[in-house]
């Protein structure tokens, strides 16, 4: 970096392009920061008096100017290497030297022009093209990303505020940019029938490919090549997310990973999820566990594995199970719907306030009845679902080992209403379509197997275990709960069509700051089980659900 800077302040500076303008800067970032700010000994005069920079704050909305003055700057800093000045205009000096540091010493990124858009509000989109240099190794970058100006807490200056994201897209806190030699070898993925898993085919399956890489690149017996990567940072391997390719500049012998994916099941799911926004689907083979599809319309992270979401009332499958266990329900028994149930403070009510009266725990199911359940809070123990998550399906338990990184689910000990609202999918509880398919899968199977997406004989890890089983007459029942639901309830009209051996449940759970909640649905058909859920889309009958019948049709 050293040199490089002897050479930017020899040289008359290349400007950033903004939205058409030329910004020239000559002799360094400095002058042009004073020539924009329209300049004059005062503006830089530290001597002022406290009253006076009092009076000087600058308050109300950025102006026009204020904002592609603010763009110009940092983008011109940035563009000629002048770290410490581009840092300077934005409100995190020290994390954003940082990383602009390490973007041409570490990430050897150099040639940088930085092309800005049009405006819209205090947002300047931008184009960056560069290249990346290692050794002998050389290869051109392209991406576009964006700023946001704001006012600097304390005296109302426009600075930008700074993200990672600026820099790349990719980056997340604590995530740097490093060009090298790949720390894992690249892969070769392949399908249960030898084909290649790529993106260009299955387009949602990058985090997916990303992770194999991580987990078996070095025991796959492939060589490393050398890419500009992500590497990512502590906040996001505690979320799960992968080391990420950006370029390759030369490619590394991958070594062969065979999976579990099918597919027909896996270009079908693709298909399916791209019709919705933030819509995700996984596919499971109930008798054994294999993962046989897996999509996300969103491409950037992969909710079907490692999303943590409240699952409404499909969380009622597992509720259940744990009413049947303990006598507080029955299939043909009457049980109680009223339109409001008050527990812990909290008064609960059924969607569109309906009531069943004198109707069986059948009904109440199948209709998704939440005051159904809600009733039955006072005969339970704070820590009975979780233990009925945990010992009979297996989830929550953070052990589960299917080649990639996952969330296993989390369902918490909670008390009084938040304990109450658990029984309904909301609450402390979380799970995303793999979680909810397996809870299909253990219906369907009478036990519970951990899903896995490479065989375990590959590496020779040990699959998780439940400690218990459902009881054969509880195991009937809920069979019953969720094959009566599929023809006649809520999931009646998505299920339509779908023969054989059936279950299903529908789920929506309310999400704060969204006007529409997350539709969830799990289902199974034969040794096929599936979940999925669309975010933000209604109820999941109607969103979720034709997306997973599509695929039992299609699988069975």
């Amino acid at each position: 970096m050293g040199n490089r800077r002897r050479v930017a302040e020899g040289r008359k500076t290349r400007p950033a392009v903004l939205g058409g303008v030329i910004a020239a800067v000559v002799g360094g970032a400095g002058f042009g920061a004073y020539a924009l700010l329209g300049g004059g000994a005062a503006a830089e005069d530290g001597t002022r008096t406290a009253s006076a920079q009092q009076a000087d704050v600058k308050t109300g909305p950025l102006s026009a100017r204020e904002v592609t003055t603010t763009a110009r700057r940092f983008l011109t800093a940035w563009q000629a290497g002048e770290v410490s000045e581009a840092a300077a205009v934005t409100d995190d000096p020290g994390a954003a030297a940082a990383l602009l540091t390490g973007y041409a010493e570490d990430a050897r990124i150099k040639d940088v022009t930085l092309t800005a858009g049009a405006r819209t509000g205090a947002e300047v989109p931008f184009s960056v093209k560069a290249t990346v240099s290692y050794e002998k190794l050389g290869g051109p970058l392209a991406y576009d990303s964006a700023l946001t100006v704001v006012r600097r807490a304390g005296d109302g200056e426009p600075r930008v505020d700074w993200r990672p994201a600026i820099v790349h897209p990719d980056l997340a806190d604590g995530d740097r940019l490093v060009t090298g030699e790949s720390g894992t070898p690249p892969v070769k993925a392949l399908d249960r029938d030898g084909g290649e898993l790529t993106t260009a085919k299955y387009p949602s399956l990058g985090p997916v490919l990303d992770g194999l890489r991580e987990k078996y690149g070095r025991k796959a017996g492939g060589e490393a090549g050398v890419e500009l990567r992500v590497v990512r940072g502590k906040a996001s391997q505690k979320a799960k997310r992968s080391d990420k390719t950006l370029l390759e500049l030369s490619e590394g012998t991958p070594g062969t990973v065979r999976t579990t994916l099918n597919p027909s099941l896996q270009a079908a799911a693709e298909a399916q999820v791209a019709k919705k926004a933030r819509a995700s689907v996984v596919v499971l083979r109930p008798s054994t566990g294999e993962i046989l599809a897996v999509a996300n319309s969103s491409r950037g992270f992969n909710t079907a594995f490692q999303g943590s979401l409240a699952p409404g009332s499909t969380m009622k499958v597992i509720t259940s199970s744990l009413l049947i266990e303990k006598g507080l329900a029955g299939v043909d028994d009457k049980h109680p719907c009223p339109k409001y149930f008050s527990y812990g403070g909290w008064k609960f009510q059924n969607d569109d306030k309906f009531q069943i009266k004198g109707g069986t725990f059948k009904a109440s199911f199948a209709r998704s009845c939440n005051t159904a359940f809600i009733s039955q809070a006072p005969e339970l123990r704070n820590d009975d679902l979780t233990k009925q998550a945990q010992q009979v399906f297996g989830l929550a338990l953070n052990n589960w080992r299917i080649g990639v990184p996952t969330f296993d689910g989390a369902v918490p000990v909670q008390s009084a209403a938040p304990m109450a609202a658990s029984l309904i999918g909301q609450g402390g509880v979380r799970m995303n379509p793999l979680n909810m398919a397996s809870v299909a899968a253990t219906v369907k199977a009478g036990e519970f197997h951990q899903p896995y997406l490479v065989p375990p004989e590959a590496d020779g890890r040990k699959l998780a275990t439940a400690s218990r089983t459902m009881s054969a007459g509880t195991l009937a029942q809920l069979r019953e709960l969720m094959s009566y639901t599929a023809a006649y309830g809520t999931a009646a009209e998505a299920m339509a069509g779908v023969s054989g051996s059936v279950g299903a449940k529908t789920g929506s759970a309310e999400v704060d700051g969204q006007k529409k909640p997350n539709g969830w649905f799990t289902a199974y058909r034969g040794d096929l089980a599936a979940a999925g859920v669309v975010q933000a889309a209604g109820h999941g009958g109607s969103t979720a659900g034709p997306i997973v019948a599509a695929l039992l049709r299609q699988g069975g």
